[in-house]
């Protein structure tokens, strides 16, 4: 298979056009494309690409393969187009033509390389992409600084962006290091971990290891399917070390996940089936740490409702990397360095199973990759069919005595005799002292039991 057929394999694989690739199927302007040619070196730059592709003989909204007779050959005005375009090119960046044959379909892919030492222009004009849309850089002087930033510079990263925040401290950090086995020294840590700026100054690195990371990381739990379902809780994680956070978080997966107890085949031994799968869990978030963009102020976004937790981590998919390869599991860090500290601490293996592992589980149809973000969703396994919100409005009124909170109180213990009382509070979205008091009133009434101690004993129903 050549090489431009396996680049467009790849880019089909994108839900919609990137800022760095452009479909048509048989538009054709000279002028344009060399303004094309401007905007997407450039924005191919911004993006960390190598390379940016102009590519005809695909539908710009379905991405079906159509095919084209667009002759690049000709002439413009008695001179080559390509030389046409060349000329007015600046600096010369050697883009190519390419023939290629999918499917019985010819297309053509227009190579263009990235915009290196200075922004590439055509006709002494400047262009970027901001979505699929064409610009002139003029109009957007912030996006014309951040563009020659990048090429001074490169890509904004944790390692070279200075903190806001420059009164750090990391007594936690070293805290969890000593626990880890692992014993930083107070001369070194700060080099050797990349903590500083060339001039000095503390990185994003440095403020997300601190004691305060300034940044907050929260799991909101709905009681629904959507966001406009009631909010049961919000529950703070950050603004300390991302260690300490992630652990945290971590535990709290434990907490929501409830072992359900599937009797329903009455097999010698009862088998125990988790709402959602506790490897994928721990893939999917400790993923969103590494790749997250930090360098924008912002965390990973952890949501649960009724029927899922969804995981959102800011930005795409890392530069160099291809949908393919993502799922693949050949992963290319957004954060190195992060990515250095989580394999040293044996948080993460690096091995590229992690996206393997979710989608053996869930199916790729587990990852939504947008054009800012990336969404792992884990739907929850209901032994029944129903989860409690939605089968307790058939039960509430056939329960004499009881309100909504007792009988998904209720529900939840027949669906799982082992359930603790902070996996109920999680479950319903009442705090602990809610749940002790309507299991006193479930008690009382004679609907269930505790057989054994408060720590290793289980519930049973008595009507």
């Amino acid at each position: 298979m050549g090489k431009y057929v396996k680049i467009i394999e790849s880019l089909l694989q994108y839900p919609v056009e990137e800022e760095w690739f452009e479909f048509k199927e048989n538009w054709f302007d000279p002028h344009e494309i060399g303004e094309y040619i401007s905007a997407l070196s450039n924005a191919a730059a911004l993006k960390g690409k190598s390379n940016a592709y102009f590519v005809w003989g695909i539908n710009d909204v379905t991405h079906e393969i159509l095919g084209t007779n667009i002759n690049y050959q000709k002439d413009i005005k008695n001179e080559p187009f390509q030389h046409y375009l060349a000329r007015a090119v600046a600096p010369d960046i050697g883009f190519s033509f390419h023939e290629v044959e999918i499917n019985g379909k010819r297309l053509v892919v227009l190579d263009i390389p990235a915009a290196a030492k200075a922004p590439t222009a055509f006709a002494g004009q400047r262009y970027i992409r901001i979505g699929s849309s064409k610009e002139s850089v003029a109009k957007y002087p912030e996006r014309e600084a951040q563009l020659f930033d990048v090429l001074r510079n490169g890509l904004p990263s944790i390692c070279n962006t200075v903190s806001e925040y420059q009164d750090l401290s990391f007594e936690r950090l070293f805290t969890y290091y000593a626990g880890r086995g692992i014993s930083l020294k107070n001369e070194t840590f700060k080099k050797n971990l990349e903590l500083l700026t060339s001039d000095g100054k503390y990185n994003i690195m440095a403020q997300l290891l601190s004691d305060d990371c300034h940044i907050p990381i929260r799991v909101s739990v709905f009681r629904g399917i959507t966001k406009s379902a009631p909010l049961y809780s919000i529950k703070e994680f950050g603004n300390t070390c991302i260690l300490l956070a992630l652990d945290k978080i971590l535990e709290y997966g434990d907490v929501i996940n409830l072992i359900q107890t599937d009797e329903r085949k009455r097999k010698l031994e009862r088998e125990d089936v988790p709402l959602f799968d506790n490897d994928a869990f721990r893939e999917a978030l400790v993923n969103a740490f590494v790749h997250n963009k930090w360098v924008e102020g912002n965390a990973p976004m952890i949501t649960v409702y009724s029927n899922r937790i969804e995981i959102l981590s800011r930005g795409t998919l890392a530069p160099g990397q291809t949908v393919k390869g993502f799922f693949m599991g050949e992963s290319i860090p957004v954060n190195q360095k992060l990515s250095d500290l989580f394999l040293q601490l044996h948080i993460s293996e690096r091995s590229g199973r992690g996206v393997p592992i979710i989608t053996e589980i869930y199916g790729d149809s587990a990852f939504e990759i947008r054009e800012n973000s990336i969404v792992v969703t884990l739907p929850f396994r209901y032994i029944d069919a129903n989860p409690i919100d939605k089968v307790v409005d058939n039960v509430v009124d056939k329960i004499e005595g009881l309100n909504e909170t007792q009988c998904k109180i209720l529900l939840a213990i027949r669906n799982n005799s082992n359930i603790t009382q902070s996996q109920l509070s999680v479950a319903i979205g009442i705090g602990k002292t809610a749940i002790q008091n309507n299991i006193v009133v479930l008690k009382k009434r004679g609907y269930i039991e505790r057989v054994g101690s408060n720590k290793t004993g289980y519930w049973k129903v008595t009507k």
